[in-house]
């Protein structure tokens, strides 16, 4: 069975199965959700726990023996099982289907994964581990979801704040859920209940955002122009490498215009989609910036990625991060140009 993270706590009031499986890109979700389950645990009688570590070499009989050891006094177990490389292994993936096969109310084992891609999401040892227990997928929200993810948050402690506050703290903890969720408390620690106004909220969140390629080459696909200026600003801040910046927003650029050029040529958008390995997400950010994108728009950006490599290399004349902002605006343009 899946939930989304937010079923979890409703699940937990009915019930607590004996297998959990947590996975995902974002370490506070899947850490905030193995410590509701292990306090649930707690509450329900399983007062030992046991933590084991996939490591190189990992010993899965450890897993096995784990099971089979109950305590004298008749206490259940928690068996906290991390899997950091989110990879089993042949030995792992049979140790964990032979688990499933001997569900019992004496032991809680509770995984822990990190963020997994769509072919082990299919694996037969994951699949298992689904179909026998219950597992919930803990990613970030994007960037336009967050103000109401950190609405939620300052709901907890009786708080609230208008959409351009919630839109001004989302900015300026994007890619940073930790720092997120240390700003919420800070609000909470700072003023008392009941709504916060703007002024509130600008005098007390510092920008903790956090920026990476990834975070630009999305924002130019959606077409945010201010999320691509704020990223290009923060990757300069960071000290990132200007030829890494390029190479991500070349590396959209090439993509669309392959695919561009094939709809052009009248050939089944999906088709392309599928020959350049674009799925998921991130095939809905494709077709966005192919609907506003013409060929000759992209064109004209390939053109100007190149000049701004040949300022990389020392060739001409201008500010690099200028031209990066010229390209980023290109990009960005709501409309494809005829």
């Amino acid at each position: 069975m899946l939930l989304k993270g937010e079923q979890l706590a409703a699940h937990l009031e009915r019930e607590l199965r004996p297998l959990y499986v947590l996975y995902g890109d974002e370490p506070l979700l899947v850490l905030e959700a193995a410590d509701a389950i292990r306090a649930k645990a707690r509450s329900s009688g399983y007062s030992e726990r046991e933590v084991l570590t996939v490591l190189a070499q990992f010993d899965w009989n450890q897993l096995l023996a784990a099971g089979g050891n109950l305590s004298l006094f008749g206490d259940r177990k928690l068996i906290d099982l991390r899997i950091p490389g989110g990879k089993p292994g042949k030995e792992g993936s049979t140790a964990l289907q032979q688990w499933c096969q001997h569900l019992s109310s004496d032991n809680l084992l509770l995984i822990t994964l990190p963020e997994i891609d769509w072919r082990e999401e299919k694996a037969v040892w994951f699949t298992t581990l689904i179909n026998a227990g219950v597992g919930i997928k803990l990613n970030a929200p994007p960037l336009a979801e967050l103000p109401g993810w950190i609405a939620g948050r300052l709901r907890r402690q009786q708080q609230g704040a208008d959409l351009d506050a919630l839109k001004f703290i989302a900015e300026r903890v994007e890619g940073n859920l930790l720092a997120a969720h240390q700003e919420i408390q800070k609000l909470g620690l700072l003023y008392p209940t009941g709504k916060l106004s703007l002024e509130q909220v600008r005098s007390a969140v510092l920008n903790v955002a956090r920026y990476d390629v990834d975070d630009l080459r999305e924002a130019l696909l959606v077409g945010e122009l201010g999320r691509v200026t704020r990223t290009l600003a923060g990757l300069a801040q960071e000290g990132e490498a200007a030829v890494l910046v390029l190479w991500a927003m070349t590396e959209e650029i090439r993509a669309l215009l392959t695919i561009r050029s094939g709809l052009d040529a009248g050939r089944s958008l999906e088709q392309l989609l599928k020959d350049a390995k674009v799925w998921g997400p991130r095939a809905l950010s494709v077709k966005k910036a192919l609907h506003r994108l013409s060929t000759a728009t992209l064109t004209a950006a390939f053109r100007q990625a190149g000049q701004i490599d040949r300022l990389a290399k020392g060739i001409g004349r201008g500010n690099i991060q200028e031209e990066f902002l010229r390209l980023g605006l290109l990009l960005c343009q709501p409309a494809a140009r005829r």
